[in-house]
């Protein structure tokens, strides 16, 4: 389904965030780290159809080097998760959004590695200028809508350390995995006015550290 990036698709994306009725917070404090990622919504490349950034994260990082990945991290103390993806945006591609941008929230996804993670979804204006920080990014991306929509665009997979499903996205020649691909699962089911959790999909076993 193309989506032109405009005034039309923000509003109806936003109405399917204000419709999407997220997991309540849990009533204890938890043990996991916060974080925060960012799907940021865009014109895609031909400037037709609205996108998102994905990026390729940068192969002198410490941890996840080279993976697919939203743009987001750590939340500081005292920061909000939107607060800190908007912060994180800044830093990894000089894309600074006011608040105002955002349109919605996702389900938080904990992760093995020990983050519960906010997705947060933002509008960056037609014509905003991307510039990767190369200390943090390899490469960002624009991933049409359209793409993650496809019937073939995800699969499921079982692997022997859990009984819980692994979810792949496809992307070109790649396979994504969770978090990042269980995010985005989520957000193609928001788009299509569907309330589905995606806490219980596994991440492969390279990403549990």
């Amino acid at each position: 389904m193309m989506r032109p990036f405009g005034d039309a698709t923000r509003r109806n994306i936003a109405e399917a965030c204000a419709s999407f009725a997220r997991l309540p917070d849990a009533a204890e404090p938890s043990a996991l780290k916060r974080a925060a990622v960012v799907l940021a919504l865009t014109a895609s490349h031909d400037r037709d159809d609205t996108a998102f950034l994905l990026t390729r994260r940068a192969a002198s990082l410490r941890s996840h080097r080279g993976q697919w990945a939203l743009p987001g991290g750590r939340c500081d103390t005292g920061e909000t998760p939107v607060e800190a993806a908007l912060r994180e945006l800044d830093e990894e591609l000089a894309l600074r959004l006011p608040a105002d941008s955002v349109l919605g929230l996702l389900d938080d996804y904990p992760t093995r590695s020990g983050y519960l993670i906010t997705p947060v979804v933002v509008w960056a204006a037609n014509g905003a200028v991307i510039t990767p920080n190369p200390d943090e990014v390899a490469s960002v991306h624009r991933i049409a809508l359209d793409t993650i929509e496809r019937d073939d665009a995800f699969d499921f997979t079982a692997i022997p350390e859990s009984s819980r499903r692994v979810i792949r996205f496809h992307h070109q020649m790649s396979l994504i995995h969770a978090p990042t691909a269980a995010l985005i699962y989520q957000f193609r089911e928001v788009l299509a006015g569907r309330q589905t959790r995606v806490t219980d999909l596994e991440q492969p076993v390279f990403a549990w550290k």
